[in-house]
């Protein structure tokens, strides 16, 4: 869900509970994602047509296809799972799911994770049963079927909770998870600017934006838009420009190669959306470069920034554990354009050895600058020593 770049005022109980519990919040989400989270989700290329076989099916492809080896982890079903509650408050899965415990149990006999869905409103996106005033109850049932990770979406909730009492909202559900005893990952999709107090209300990951669409134009707007949120980004804590599309729509490879080279410059949780057990060798090849995968996955978890934007041509750059620099240089519209990262600009000085990570190939000694051709739509993604 998107949120909007403006200002949210807390109220002072708000103030008073978040301070008791920012410790804890962040001590949790340090141990839950030092780095950037890495999986699937079912509702880019499924939406509501999701089932137990399904879910499997990806689990399994996962794994075959060296995702898995590659860093990805959590299977996550998002929204249409749910069923009704019993007298007792508890949520049960619908007739798509008949063991949800069981279908942890095959997930995590893979060596990776399960990941659910709710909302703090009464109803989901989808007008599924959501967690309103069922928080304890929804925590305690993910944490006895195995449940590894939350994403937890506002719709509903917006017409039960004023604009103040958001955070509230999303605490309420952190404080549950802890009590319910298990660690699981927490991604919050909430209004306004959420990466502002996201962390302080036990967050993991949350939504810098809106929706996302395998549309190259979406991708980018979206992707360019995380300019400025840098600082709210670290180990523990990251913003969340949605799922990747790479592999869905009419995505060339090139403008498939852009959308995985910024989501990793800007160290965000690499969801992939596809149909994992139909991928061509070229979706696969750019979902788990090894090369790309470690921009994203650095240890520093520092968050990539702009460092120039001149019309069509943008340079972003991303300082990493080991002192090198990964720089991408981006051309977003038609034609080929000549682009240059000088060295000034990203703390570099003297001569700098160069690696090009799409080609997995080194390029030489540069001084003063690097420069090259960009096709368009495309990146050259380089590592600068």
């Amino acid at each position: 869900m998107a949120g909007g770049k403006g200002s949210i005022v807390l109220s002072t109980a708000v103030l008073g509970v978040l301070a008791v519990v920012l410790l804890a919040a962040q001590a949790s989400a340090q141990v839950l994602a030092p780095t950037p989270p890495m999986g699937w989700n079912s509702w880019n290329y499924y939406k509501c047509a999701i089932d137990d076989a399904t879910v499997r099916l990806q689990a399994d492809a996962m794994v075959s296809s060296g995702m898995r080896d590659a860093g990805y982890q959590y299977v996550n079903i998002d929204d249409c799972w749910e069923g009704e509650r019993d007298a007792q408050g508890y949520i049960h899965p619908n007739s798509r799911f008949p063991d949800m415990k069981g279908l942890a149990d095959y997930i995590h006999s893979k060596g990776l994770k399960l990941g659910i869905y709710s909302s703090p409103g009464p109803l989901t996106c989808a007008k599924y049963e959501g967690s309103y005033g069922h928080e304890r109850e929804d925590a305690e049932t993910y944490a006895a079927w195995g449940v590894d990770f939350l994403k937890y979406d506002w719709c509903s909730a917006r017409d039960y909770y004023k604009y103040p009492d958001i955070p509230q909202a999303f605490l309420k559900m952190h404080e549950a998870l802890v009590k319910a005893g298990r660690p699981i990952v927490f991604s919050m999709h909430g209004r306004g600017p959420i990466w502002d107090w996201g962390q302080r209300v036990g967050g993991t990951l949350w939504r810098s934006t809106g929706d996302i669409t395998a549309d190259y134009a979406r991708i980018t707007a979206i992707g360019f838009e995380q300019a400025g949120l840098e600082k709210f980004a670290g180990p523990g804590h990251w913003n969340d420009p949605d799922m990747l599309e790479v592999g869905n729509g009419k995505l060339t490879e090139a403008e498939s190669r852009l959308h995985m080279s910024l989501w990793c410059l800007v160290a965000a949780p690499l969801i992939s959306g596809n149909d994992l057990t139909q991928m061509s060798p070229a979706t696969l090849a750019i979902l788990i470069n090894p090369e790309v995968i470690a921009v994203d996955q650095d240890p520093l978890g520092v968050q990539g920034h702009r460092v120039s934007a001149q019309g069509p041509a943008e340079v972003w750059m991303k300082p990493m554990a080991d002192g090198s620099k990964v720089v991408g240089l981006f051309n977003r519209e038609q034609g080929v354009l000549p682009l240059t990262v000088n060295f000034s600009e990203i703390g570099v000085t003297g001569k700098a050895h160069i690696r090009d990570l799409w080609a997995h190939k080194d390029l030489g000694e540069f001084t003063g600058s690097f420069s090259a051709d960009v096709g368009e739509h495309d990146v050259m993604l380089i590592r600068i020593r």
